[in-house]
């Protein structure tokens, strides 16, 4: 296995290059960023212009630039996104993110391909299919355990094809690219990025006989993912590329939550290095340069609905955010007293200050979030008490009472430090002076193995102090200001201490740093595109649903090319008019309010009296219905399209009549040579 096998790679989001440009200061090596469409992100496109702009930004250390193009497409959709392909390509982009395996039947540069999450990768067979057919890197479903994540390592070839992994930020609560249910009630189809979020509703939840089980419930919202206390055990299980959810997040979040994670993996790394367990493999940085911040990374300031590892270590039953969607923020204390214009508070920590524009909330008595923008902060007297005036008028704060607890989940002073410049990045490099026939020549070598030398022509003069002049011209020669390098050794010729005028040196630093960095853009070598096995992988299943999310001719193509028989339609394509799995999902309704049979297994008086009967799900006039998998412990969310909804999208889809799109409910019987 090669040394690049234990690269680890830290993915932070971009809605934007200028977000994507913090990123890599903060310390990502890869950033994902959604090009000119196609993106799996209705409202984060980004013109080729700013694609070059950041890739060019983002590989002079050796950082990379993946382009989402992960959407499902339609047919007159292909040529768009090819042409987009090979914009970006030529923007300077290293990687495309690919749903849609129709990608893999066109004209595409030889641009490296991953796996997006949504094509739902939860087994060794589809990882390995994924990986024979050409992709270099694969997102596994969320919902794994570290088991399940060391088997599908075990069973690819790590040389091959790597292994990413979201450690951060929201959940979807269905398997990624499993979930219709936008589309079926509003016509926006989360698969081509344009999600309504249902999962974050309220519902009433009723059982078989009719009796509410829970009433105005986000049952279907997740907490936030947070792996910060699994990274090496997720290192150890195989995952190499650490993935930070967030697309549309702000540069506050990208920031905080890219240096939080750069600092813990590189304390993992450091550790390695370090020999403290000699029975570890090695680990290394996939981009280069190390990085340094004005604030100490903080997860807990940013957006949260609170955290949850999820899965990777098997089932837990507090996962959900069912009481609000919203940001609860962290505890802070109490409500002392409250007055006609302001709220009297009694701070847990006599350190805590409050700002104007904080943002502050609290519970109801029916456990609703209530928020509270200070528009003016005030001490009083006793220390650890203060009196805010809110933005809004008094009157409209529901069950604001004394004794109720209070929770900051906006922070100004945070805002402010993160609105300036948050990290530096540099690349080490080593500098050799040293005298030539006609004067003096630099040469700086970095930390990759890229040098660039510049000899000046100039008279020798002796240096009067020697000792003094040589930590001159070490002080001098080290000054590298804001570019992106920092000196780790200046060496400098003692035997000859030559006295060299502050112009020179600058001059010399200058024109050997041009051509160090000339020889940095030179040697980036983009990663290659892997080419698929021969003869063609076959697929695991000989038979594919609307599950598979095929939606254009090519797409049909290739999964045949590949051995299937029979292949259904997307979702999308609107021929499932009946009930169906409109969402599959490993957390379980039943689980999480302990109803589960396997939850009454071996109890006394209670087992075999809990049944997996279905569920209903109700937000107005929207009723969902709830079955239960126990083999697999799966929930599928059923329902069907509106009519509405078909009517509306029938012209969208409209298939030219000379090249219809056949697809097959049953097997289609094998034509004999005659016919």
């Amino acid at each position: 296995m090669s040394l690049l096998s234990h690269q680890l790679e830290l993915l932070s989001p971009a809605r934007d290059a200028d977000i994507g440009i913090e990123a890599i200061n903060h310390g990502a090596d890869a950033v994902y960023i959604g090009g000119p469409g196609f993106g799996a992100r209705a409202s984060a496109g980004n013109s080729v212009q700013d694609i070059e702009r950041l890739a060019r930004h983002a590989h002079q250390f050796n950082s990379k630039i993946f382009i989402t193009l992960n959407t499902i497409l339609r047919d007159d959709e292909l040529e768009g996104a090819r042409q987009m392909a090979w914009d970006v390509y030529h923007a300077g982009a290293d990687v495309l993110i690919v749903q849609d395996m129709a990608l893999l039947e066109m004209d595409l540069p030889p641009i490296q391909l991953h796996a997006s999450t949504q094509t739902d990768i939860r087994t060794v067979e589809k990882a390995k299919f994924l990986s024979d057919v050409g992709f270099s890197q694969i997102v596994l479903a969320r919902e794994l355990t570290l088991r399940q994540i060391a088997e599908i390592y075990a069973g690819i070839d790590a040389d091959r094809t790597k292994i990413e992994f979201f450690i951060h930020g929201a959940l979807c609560v269905a398997y990624s690219g499993q979930c219709f249910i936008s589309h079926a009630h509003t016509g926006r189809s989360a698969n081509r990025g344009d999600c309504s979020q249902a999962c974050r509703l309220p519902y009433e939840v009723k059982d078989a006989q009719g009796r509410i089980v829970a009433h105005d419930k986000h049952v279907l919202s997740m907490k936030d993912n947070n792996q910060s206390g699994n990274l090496e055990s997720l290192i150890n299980a195989g995952v190499r590329s650490f993935k930070i959810e967030g697309r549309y997040k702000d540069m506050q979040y990208v920031k905080n939550i890219t240096a939080h994670y750069r600092k813990l993996l590189d304390e993992i790394i450091e550790k390695r290095e370090s020999g403290a367990d000699p029975d570890a493999f090695p680990l290394s940085r996939a981009s280069s340069g190390r990085t340094t911040f004005t604030f100490t990374p903080d997860p807990n300031q940013n957006f949260n609905r609170e955290f949850t590892d999820y899965f990777v270590n098997d089932r837990k039953i507090d996962i959900g955010a069912f009481d609000t969607p919203k940001n609860p923020g962290q505890a802070i204390g109490w409500v002392t007293a409250v007055g006609e214009k302001s709220v009297d508070l009694e701070l847990s920590s006599k350190a805590t200050i409050l700002h104007n524009g904080d943002g502050l909330c609290y519970h109801t008595l029916h456990k609703e979030l209530v928020g509270m923008q200070i528009n003016r902060a005030e001490p009083l007297q006793k220390i650890g008490h203060w009196r805010v005036f809110p933005k809004d008028p008094m009157e409209g704060f529901k069950d604001l009472r004394k004794g109720v607890e209070v929770n900051r989940n906006r922070d100004m002073d945070w805002v402010r430090v993160l609105e300036k410049k948050s990290s530096d990045r540099r690349i080490g490099l080593w500098a050799q002076l040293a005298p030539t026939h006609a004067g003096f020549a630099l040469t700086l070598t970095d930390e990759d193995g890229f040098s660039g030398s510049f000899e000046l022509v100039a008279h020798k003069e002796s240096a009067q102090d020697a000792t003094k002049n040589i930590a001159s011209l070490k002080t001098q020669l080290g000054r590298f200001g804001s570019t992106h390098f920092e000196a780790i050794d200046i060496a400098v010729d003692e035997a000859a201490p030559w006295f060299i005028p502050a112009s020179q040196l600058n001059h010399l630093r200058r024109e050997a740093l041009a051509r160090l960095e000339a020889a940095r853009l030179a040697g980036y070598q983009r990663p290659q595109r892997m080419q698929p096995v021969e003869p063609p992988a076959i697929y695991p299943e000989d038979t594919l649903t609307y599950l598979a999310n095929v939606f254009n001719q090519k797409a049909h193509d290739f999964y045949a090319k590949h051995g299937v028989k029979v292949i259904g339609a997307a979702y999308e394509s609107q021929e499932e008019e009946g009930e169906v799995s409109l969402m599959i999902t490993k957390h379980c309704v039943r689980w999480s309010m302990s109803l589960c049979p396997k939850q009454a297994k071996g109890v006394t008086g209670v087992q075999g009296t809990v049944k997996a009967e279905p569920m209903q799900l109700i937000n107005g006039k929207e009723k969902l219905t709830l079955r239960f998998d126990c083999k697999p412990c799966e929930m599928h969310v059923v329902g069907k399209l509106k009519t509405q909804v078909k009517n509306q999208l029938a012209k969208e889809l409209a298939l030219p009549a000379e090249t219809p799109l056949k697809f097959y409910r049953t097997r289609p019987v094998k034509q004999s040579a005659e016919a």
